[in-house]
C-alpha cells in the first residue's frame, strides 16, 4: 500500500499548502522495471552464434558449412534484417534428437566452456546495483530460451523474457512456441508478461522503467521505455542514441 503523509502544522510549507485547500500525500513510487539485453550487452559476444560455434568444437556439425550459415545469420541480425524462424531452427537442427537430460548435460558444457569467459564484470554489477535499489530485474533477449535461461541464472534476475520453443516427446521440434521475442516481438512478449505479473510491491510499467542493449533491432522497445541507454552499441543504434541525447555507456574494457 501507498504510505501517505499529511503535512503538520510546523511542516516547511504547510501554511501555503493549508490556505490552498490542499492535503500533501508522499505516494512511494512504483517499483522500477530494469530490463536488459543480453547478447553483446551483458555478454562480451553473441551467445546464439558462439552456440553454433561450440557445436563445432564438439564435432557436432560439419565446420565450415556451419559456420558459414551461422555466420550469414549473424549478418542478418546485425543488419536488422533476421528471418529468426529459419535462425532457430538451423541452432536447433544438431540436437533434435536429444532428449531433455542430453541437452542439459551438454548445455552444462557450453556455460563452462563458452559462456564463462563471456560473462562481463561490470554487467553484473550494473544488475546487482538495480537489484540492491530494489527494482524488478529483467532479461529480455532474442536468443531462445534453451541457450538463455541457463546463462540468465548468472546474472540473478527475476525473469528473463525469451525466444520461446516447440516442444514434443521431450525434444524440441525447432520450430519457436508462440511470438518470437524480436524487435516489436519483444515489446509484445513483455506487454503479455506485465499484464500476467503484477508485484505487491506496486505497479510494474513502461513509465517507469530502465532498458540497456547495444542493438538497433531493440529501437522499438527503446522508444517505449522511460530511460534507454545504449551500451556498447552498434553503428545504427549509436547514432540514433546520439540523436535523440540517448545516454551511451561501456561494460568493456
Amino acid at each position: 500500500m501507498a504510505a501517505i503523509r499529511v503535512l503538520q502544522p510546523n511542516d516547511s510549507g504547510y501554511n501555503d499548502h493549508f490556505r490552498a485547500g490542499f492535503y500533501i500525500q508522499e505516494v512511494r513510487m512504483s517499483r522500477r522495471l530494469a530490463l536488459f539485453d543480453l547478447d553483446n550487452t551483458l555478454l562480451d559476444g553473441d551467445s546464439d552464434h558462439a552456440w553454433g560455434e561450440f557445436l563445432i568444437s564438439r564435432n557436432l556439425v560439419d565446420a565450415d558449412a556451419h559456420r558459414a550459415e551461422n555466420d550469414s545469420y549473424y549478418r542478418q541480425y546485425r543488419e536488422g534484417k533476421l528471418d529468426i524462424h529459419g535462425y532457430v531452427k538451423f541452432t536447433l537442427t544438431p540436437i533434435l534428437q536429444l532428449s531433455a537430460d542430453e541437452r542439459e548435460a551438454l548445455h552444462a558444457v557450453f556455460m563452462r566452456e563458452t559462456v564463462a569467459p563471456m560473462v562481463l564484470d561490470k554487467a553484473l554489477a550494473l544488475v546487482k546495483q538495480h537489484q540492491d535499489a530494489g527494482d524488478c530485474c529483467l532479461i529480455i533477449t532474442a536468443t531462445n530460451a534453451f541457450i538463455t535461461t541457463p546463462i540468465a541464472a548468472i546474472f540473478g534476475v527475476d525473469q528473463i523474457i525469451a525466444t520461446e520453443l516447440e516442444i514434443e516427446d521431450d525434444c524440441l521440434t525447432g520450430n519457436i512456441a508462440g511470438t518470437p521475442c524480436y524487435r516489436a516481438g519483444k515489446v509484445a512478449k513483455l506487454e503479455q508478461w506485465l499484464l500476467a505479473h503484477q508485484q505487491p510491491q506496486g505497479q510494474l510499467s513502461l513509465s517507469n522503467s530502465i532498458f540497456y542493449t547495444d542493438s538497433v533491432n531493440d529501437l522499438q522497445l527503446l522508444n517505449r521505455v522511460k530511460v534507454p541507454v545504449a551500451v556498447d552499441p552498434d553503428e545504427q543504434l549509436r547514432s540514433a542514441a546520439v540523436e535523440r541525447h540517448w545516454d551511451i555507456i561501456s561494460l568493456r574494457g
